[in-house]
């Protein structure tokens, strides 16, 4: 009786108040309850939005991945740099709304000499992203990491500062302090100056939106170390890997499949310990006490 009081005055809510949420922005209130000890009030929350932003190459659809609103360029530049549908800035002739009012899809042309040289890429068209959401519908991960070369790198960090910058993610992200749902990806320099922080829903969106701001700017080599809110998986080792940052630190564990490939590509994984300290799960060399 309850569960039908509630969703019922709280669409209520939804209609009178909202309306249809604004989709350019990334977060927003609305009505609910809350319940303790038996006692049931009403209070407003903020919500971190997600909506799905289809990404189209050449006029066709590519893949649709769901995230949260803003930052679509760059977001959809991350993301084909991770799926190997252009390697530099100019491997695209353009990449904007498909229509000005509609934020939700982005179209990326590539130039024809990019085109000619990745027939195969452009051949995954229609199946699942290869980094957006996991592994599901792929049968093989040598297919995955196929692509992917070992990072040749000798950046080398202080890891008590990596730890602290990790351990203090949380005061860039302001999204998360209003909905405490957000995922974020921070990109820094070897000597750990701040090139790039995204927030979103998703993990991979995060990361995606972070590295095609630094690559878009034409400063992705500058970039050396990934700080993750998230844990890290398989395929954010893959972007991480596509945008040759050799190291990545990260609030959570890695899993088994991630550590074997950072492994494999020369990369530096770490994770902060539990109560105290770093987990270091392949490539100490990189990360020095100063």
């Amino acid at each position: 009786m309850f569960v039908r009081s509630f969703a019922a005055i709280l669409w209520s809510h939804i209609i009178s108040r909202l309306g249809v949420p604004d989709r350019m922005k990334s977060s927003f209130p609305m009505p609910g309850f809350y319940w303790r000890s038996s006692r049931c009030q009403s209070m407003e929350h903020v919500l971190v939005a997600e909506e799905p932003l289809s990404i189209r190459v050449d006029g066709k659809p590519y893949s649709v991945v769901l995230r949260t609103p803003g930052d679509e360029i760059a977001h959809a530049a991350g993301f084909c740099l991770a799926e190997g549908l252009i390697d530099r800035p100019d491997d695209a002739a353009s990449i904007g709304f498909c229509d000005g009012n509609d934020t939700n899809v982005v179209t990326v042309t590539l130039t024809e000499n990019r085109r000619r040289r990745i027939p195969a890429v452009l051949d995954r068209r229609g199946y699942i992203s290869q980094t957006s959401c996991g592994l599901c519908g792929r049968e093989m991960v040598a297919d995955l990491s196929r692509e992917l070369t070992a990072i040749e790198d000798h950046s080398l960090v202080d890891i008590a500062s990596v730890s602290k910058l990790t351990e203090e993610l949380g005061r860039l992200q302001p999204l998360r302090k209003k909905t405490s749902a957000s995922h974020a990806a921070a990109l820094f320099s070897e000597d750990l100056e701040l090139l790039s922080i995204d927030e979103d829903v998703g993990r991979h969106n995060a990361l995606d939106k972070a590295i095609g701001n630094v690559f878009l700017r034409g400063e992705l080599a500058a970039a050396k170390v990934a700080v993750l809110s998230s844990r890290i998986s398989y395929e954010l080792v893959q972007k991480a890997a596509r945008a040759k940052i050799p190291i990545i630190f990260a609030v959570s564990r890695p899993t088994a499949l991630a550590v074997q490939l950072g492994s494999s590509l020369n990369m530096t994984l770490a994770s902060l310990g539990r109560p105290e300290g770093v987990y270091i799960f392949c490539g100490q060399r990189r990360l020095i006490k100063s």
